[in-house]
């Protein structure tokens, strides 16, 4: 900001005495303007500031004491101080004239240099203080102007930030609570500045202990001490916050006035979400478990009933695929529950039901995970077991399912009807023993009635099981047709997966139906070579290798016109989006459909080259 300078006026009608004022006044810093009337002068003083006014008494039309008068009669020349210069011998009645008109000095012609200057000096350096206090006027406002907008810049950000801004003094009296803070907590801050911290219930007394602890430590070094801590505060509806405190302990050099000012941060919801990682991950280990269990079971029990390797394989591997289908469904509806009509349709897409032998009643009802499992299983057993020995192993047979709701449970009645003479077995079977003990689950129960005319089982599930209300009629979908193996032989095979175990299993299925599998591609880089420069007619490709995404290879096969499907655990969204159209085999795989797959690429590779 540029310093002002310091101006006097000099009043005189005669230019002759202001050229010889002026010349004895002249110096660094001093600005001098003439009048030589008192309008001129009067004009001069509407637009500029004066430290001193040197006014000669005797002037025509205004003398100097009428333009005297005139400048205490305006608010703006009213306290700028005046000097008469004049020629006339001075009585006292002049003098007091002059002075009522506002004069501070007199200067008498001829002026004595000496006295003129010593009696200006005054007043520059009047003017020099004055024009110093204005300049620290105006930088002490620009300071205090800064500041304010800091503040008000700070508060905003306090008052928007997710942090709590809590201030207290070194007894723990609150003096902030910021807007933050009656966001997280519900107080407002009008109810809580100026209590003590241990009379609002907010904090716990532990953690007020914490914060006298850090209060006590502080030994007013140049650092302020910095803490964190975490608490559980109460809100005012009396719900508990869990909370991270960090905390900056203040004090003057002497150690006088401490306080403490906090910022607290809300993890309550992170709080939530780590309880629920916790528990999601232990949910998913049991289930984990449960079900390794429970292959291990199935596999242990079929081999143990099974007459042969061959059997095995049928009965094992159909077993799985039921239990995986129903892993799917339950998948698709986050674990929470699933209609028992998806089972039913899974069962009529996979073949082991037929849906124009099928027929069915009942209400629509979801049933709860572990009984869905159950279930499964228990209407794959009976699909099996009617297609060898019951009623849909001859023409015209059929079975009618019908269920009611029971309480929280369910009663589910299968009827076989149209089949071969029934009799009780003689010997029971590891599926008629699969299906009574998933069937029953927890609190449910089985009953078997060998009725000549067909078998009737009645299962009854205790709980897990609720009613629907509007969900839509589920499609029945023909099961995929069982296809002639000669039409793969000879075809070359580019097989990609990173499961070891997974790419022999598929080797060998390949090869038994007289595929030739030319390369196997475990990694990312090995795939887009093999893609790239492999003779191939046919490819398998896993939806992920080793956590990198395929659609690079995908792109690839597409562009060299090679059919290729999918080979994957995951769902149709977590596949890449640019391929929706190609088939994909679901994990853990079933040979015949997988066949089916293959089958149907080669019949008409340029529907699935041209997606």
């Amino acid at each position: 900001m540029p310093h002002r300078v310091i101006r006097f006026l000099l009043v005189d009608d005669i230019t002759e005495n202001l050229v010889a004022l002026e010349a004895l006044l002249r110096r660094d810093g001093l600005e001098i303007h003439k009048a030589q009337s008192a309008a001129e002068a009067l004009e001069l003083m509407l637009v500029n500031d004066y430290a001193l006014a040197l006014l000669d008494v005797h002037m025509p039309d205004t003398d100097g004491y009428e333009l005297a008068e005139l400048m205490r009669g305006t608010d703006r020349t009213r306290r700028l101080p005046i000097i008469f210069v004049t020629a006339a011998d001075m009585d006292e009645t002049r003098r007091f004239r002059g002075y009522e008109a506002g004069a501070v000095d007199f200067i008498f012609k001829p002026v004595d240099p000496v006295i003129l200057k010593s009696k200006c000096e005054v007043f520059f350096q009047l003017g020099e203080q004055a024009r110093d206090l204005a300049r620290q006027r105006d930088e002490m406002r620009a300071i205090a102007q800064h500041r304010d907008r800091a503040m008000a810049r700070l508060k905003a950000h306090s008052d928007n930030s997710p942090l709590a801004t809590i201030e207290m003094d070194c007894s723990l009296t609150l003096r902030v609570w910021s807007q933050g803070a009656e966001r997280i907590f519900g107080h407002k801050a009008r109810d809580m500045v100026g209590r003590p911290v241990d009379q609002t219930g907010w904090l716990p007394a532990e953690t007020i202990d914490t914060l006298r602890g850090w209060i006590a430590a502080d030994d007013a070094q140049d650092a302020a001490p910095r803490y964190a801590t975490e608490a559980v505060a109460c809100h005012a509806d009396g719900r508990e916050i869990a909370c991270e405190i960090y905390a900056s302990s203040l004090s003057e050099p002497e150690g006088q006035h401490k306080s403490l000012t906090l910022q607290v941060l809300d993890i309550t919801e992170r709080r939530q979400a780590e309880a629920m990682r916790s528990l999601l991950i232990g949910e998913l280990n049991h289930r984990i478990k449960n079900t390794l269990a429970n292959v291990q079971a199935i596999a242990r029990q079929t081999l143990r009933q099974s007459a042969g390797l061959q059997d095995f394989d049928r009965s094992f591997s159909g077993r799985l695929q039921a239990l995986s289908r129903a892993h799917s469904i339950l998948s698709d509806a986050t674990w929470s529950s699933a209609p028992l009509d998806n089972l039913i349709e899974d069962q009529i897409k996979a073949g082991t039901l037929a849906a124009d032998r099928l027929k069915r009643c009942g209400p629509k009802v979801q049933i709860s995970p572990e009984s869905t499992l159950r279930l499964a299983l228990t209407l794959h057993e009976l699909g099996t077991n009617a297609q060898k020995y019951g009623a849909l192993s001859v023409s015209g047979g059929e079975v009618l399912l019908s269920w009611t709701c029971e309480g929280d449970g369910l009663v589910l009645q299968w009827q076989e009807r149209g089949g071969p003479p029934v009799s009780t077995p003689q010997r029971s079977g590891f599926g008629l023993a699969l299906i009574g003990a998933s069937a029953a689950g927890d609190d449910g129960s089985v009953e078997v009635d060998w009725q000549p005319q067909g078998v009737i089982w009645t299962i009854r599930l205790a709980q897990g099981v609720k009613p629907m209300a509007g969900a839509p009629p589920v499609q029945t979908t023909a099961p995929p047709a069982i296809l002639v193996e000669a039409t793969l032989k000879g075809r070359r095979v580019l097989l990609i997966e990173d499961e070891p175990l997974v790419a022999m299993d598929l080797s060998y299925e390949l090869e038994d139906v007289g595929a030739e599998v030319v390369a196997v591609a475990r990694t990312l880089r090995d795939a887009l070579v093999a893609a790239e420069q492999q003779r191939i007619d046919l490819a398998l490709l896993d939806g992920n290798l080793g956590g990198e995404k395929v659609d690079e290879v995908a792109a690839i096969l597409r562009r060299r016109g090679i059919p290729f499907c999918f080979v994957s655990g995951y769902g149709r969204e977590h596949l890449p989006a640019d391929f929706i159209t190609v088939p994909i085999v679901q994990k853990p795989v079933d040979p015949l459909k997988l066949r089916a797959v293959l089958q149907k690429m080669v019949s008409a590779p340029e529907v699935v080259a041209t997606v």
